[in-house]
């Protein structure tokens, strides 16, 4: 929702040419693990992993459907793109080497613009320790697309599924949850204004939190490193990036398992709650059906509760019980109600 410099001199993609655009943004990128040979430069990239299996990944990010650049800035569209599909190595036990990067951009894209999406990129890259070993550019019809595969390796007996949760394990989440959809609504409604009256310029400031999430998401790398020195190798995992409820069902579905969740354990930020009760929004349903947390939910056995009780990260918000008994939430009046399907829909 800001106001563009019209001084500044913009370069058309097309007075350059492809090479140039990459050789432009692909200049501040640098490798940095030793299991990268050969990165952007060749034909493909030579990735050596010795005798840990690979882990691959791939999401396609379009405007108009996964983000809006009415208020999402391109660096930070460049950051979360990459660590919305990190995450997903994560999710194995894994963690991320590399990266390759595709987008189709239309001609209302200058260089400036491609590259201040690539410095989001770059930043993330720089952060978790990734290599950016190739990709493509190409153009688009209509707006911009981003395609991003994300590589990682991990010691077969490492590796964890949505499929090995087993009964009386106990369902544990990381962080808090919810944020990101809030912040999205926020957006989404200082759009509508912006639209009424491009004068006017939102005041975000007691939604910065909610905000942030939702702009400028972390994966949780940090979390695969605790596991690893304490010695934790959950039975199941998977990133919340498309609602709790919805993860929920993947790891019992996979698993063939049922489990009860308890509504008053579920963790949500202060920051939600309020910017829920101003929009007349319950916050148990925002915390099951909002995505894009990129939190861990991920079940242990019992005996490994007490690697990881004295974190403030990690909230235990239920267990595994029986295939027959289903997936319910128990609510505050100790209700039972079954958990359904309430998350991001790609169609």
């Amino acid at each position: 929702m800001k106001k563009k410099n019209s001084k500044l001199k913009l370069t058309k993609l097309s007075e350059l040419g492809e090479f140039e655009v990459i050789k432009r943004i692909t200049k501040n990128f640098s490798n940095k693990n030793t299991s990268t040979i050969t990165g952007i430069g060749d034909d493909a990239a030579i990735l050596n992993y010795s005798n840990k299996q690979v882990i691959i990944s791939s999401d396609i990010l379009v405007e108009g459907v996964h983000f809006n650049l009415t208020y999402m800035p391109l660096k930070h569209l460049g950051y979360k793109s990459v660590v919305a599909n990190i995450s997903d190595i994560y999710s194995m036990n894994a963690i991320c080497s590399q990266i390759t990067v595709n987008i189709a951009v239309s001609n209302r894209f200058t260089l400036e613009s491609i590259e201040e999406l690539y410095f989001g990129i770059n930043a993330a890259c720089k952060k978790y320790g990734v290599d950016l070993v190739g990709g493509d550019t190409t153009s688009s019809n209509k707006g911009l697309i981003i395609s991003i595969t994300a590589i990682g390796a991990q010691d077969s007996k490492s590796i964890v599924k949505r499929s090995g949760a087993k009964l009386n394990d106990l369902m544990v989440v990381s962080g808090d949850i919810g944020s990101a959809y809030m912040g999205l609504q926020v957006l989404e409604r200082e759009k509508e204004v912006f639209k009424v009256n491009p004068q006017n310029q939102p005041d975000l400031s007691q939604y910065t939190y909610i905000v942030q999430r939702q702009l400028k998401p972390e994966a949780r790398k940090d979390v695969i490193n605790y596991f690893e020195t304490i010695k934790l190798i959950p039975t199941s995992m998977i990133d919340i990036s498309d609602g709790l409820s919805s993860e929920i069902i993947h790891i019992c579905s996979n698993s063939e398992v049922g489990c009860d969740i308890y509504e008053e354990k579920i963790p949500v930020s202060e920051e939600l709650m309020s910017s829920c009760e101003e929009f007349k929004l319950n916050s148990t349903t925002i915390a099951l059906s909002g995505g894009e947390d990129y939190e861990l939910l991920f079940t242990i056995d019992q005996k490994d509760y007490k690697k990881i009780k004295n974190s403030s990260d990690f909230t235990v918000i239920g267990h595994i019980t029986d295939l027959k008994k289903g997936m319910n939430l128990i609510t505050k009046a100790n209700q039972k109600i079954p958990i359904i399907s309430q998350g991001w829909k790609s169609f």
